[in-house]
């Protein structure tokens, strides 16, 4: 599915329809949307003519295009951007792919790109693929044929040897046709690659998470999330121990739970950890979502937060504030992180001086009710 800007669908017929636009509005608009037929009928022109005087790519006399902008106004006729897109003329575009565009931080992301490319002057298409590579190869070689000024891949990946080949063919095919494969929120490839990357402190932001717990005097801290093989999931997990490491706090197997980044795992990890009677006075969940679970968990179990167990998260999604208590967790700044994708790849394309391939932004521990010291005696 292909939308532009979150949940506005390009119909299949819009994706044929070349200039065909809509018009009308309010009371008295005409049930049926006018064509660039009935422009050129109304103008006594060829449709060619009403083409070249709505692209502005042909020589075309000064009355000639005063009677077909005379019945534009008149038809309350619109061409249609997405389909001039697509037909590869007009309005460039920069595609978004992602797995799932109900995902807060992928909404999000999607939200900085959409918000630049509009003010850039482009069209931002959405492409959602729910994990399926072969969809994933559909989408990018549409782009590649209608010679799109951009394609922005989004979320962590099993970073694998089938995965880099697989992206390496995609920049290499993108940059055949002038257009660009942007990595956002997965790591980097060959620095040969013609690729973007717009990456976030990940492991950073892990390592700050674990380090707060463990300033307040947390030993034995549970991470929810790990994941073996996925690039984000690895990055987190990685910062929990070196944030251990640093505090000379020896890592424990049975602390580590696995699961994806979902509210369910979190509930089930704390859960088992609970059943298994191992002693933790922390949680560190991978995700908010994972979080949420955990929280669910431990009131379940009669165990407040942060009195009897401190939470802590990552993301920062809207709902993390709005939490009781409200969530510890770490920021991701996920609309930069689109804007800055869209930013760097359209500066290239315009030929901005100092274009970047390659950058990193912050991330930030945001502190707020859900951890505290821990209580005394053993949890």
């Amino acid at each position: 599915m292909a939308t532009t800007g979150p949940g506005k669908p390009v119909s299949a017929s819009t994706a044929r329809g070349g200039h065909e636009g809509h018009g009308g509005s309010g009371a008295g608009a005409p049930a049926r949307r006018s064509t660039i037929r009935d422009v050129a009928r109304q103008a006594g022109v060829s449709v060619a003519t009403v083409s070249r005087v709505l692209a502005d790519n042909y020589p075309v006399t000064h009355t000639t295009r005063a009677k077909v902008l005379r019945a534009v106004r008149q038809l309350d006729y619109v061409a249609n951007a997405h389909a001039k897109a697509l037909a590869g003329t007009g309005v460039e575009t920069i595609a978004l792919v992602l797995d799932d565009i109900t995902w807060s931080a992928f909404a999000q992301i999607g939200a900085g790109v959409e918000q630049e490319a509009a003010r850039r002057g482009r069209l931002c298409l959405v492409c959602t693929t729910q994990g399926d590579r072969q969809r994933e190869l559909a989408v990018v070689n549409l782009m590649r044929e209608q010679h799109a000024a951009a394609v922005i891949l989004v979320g962590g990946i099993q970073y694998t040897t089938e995965y880099r080949e697989r992206m390496s063919r995609f920049a290499r095919s993108l940059d055949s046709v002038g257009s660009r494969l942007v990595l956002c929120g997965r790591p980097p490839l060959a620095d040969d690659l013609p690729a973007t990357v717009v990456e976030y402190d990940n492991e950073g932001g892990a390592y700050g998470a674990t380090a707060h717990l463990l300033s307040l005097g947390h030993r034995r801290i549970l991470f929810v999330g790990a994941q073996e093989g996925q690039s984000t999931a690895d990055g987190r997990l990685s910062g929990y121990r070196g944030a251990l490491a640093d505090y000379r706090v020896a890592a424990a197997p049975e602390l580590e739970r696995e699961g994806l980044f979902l509210r369910d795992a979190g509930l089930r990890a704390v859960r088992e950890a609970l059943r298994e009677q191992v002693a933790f006075t922390a949680v560190f969940a991978a995700t908010d979502m994972v979080a949420l679970g955990a929280l669910e968990g431990l009131r379940e179990a009669g165990l407040r937060v942060p009195d009897d167990v401190s939470l802590i998260g990552y993301d920062d999604i809207p709902m993390a504030n709005e939490l009781t208590p409200r969530l510890t967790t770490v920021h991701v700044p996920y609309q930069e992180l689109g804007r800055t994708a869209a930013r760097l790849v359209l500066d290239r394309r315009d030929g901005v001086g100092g274009a970047e391939d390659r950058t990193r932004l912050s991330t930030h521990v945001v502190v707020r009710g859900s951890t505290a010291p821990p209580a005394p005696g053993p949890r």
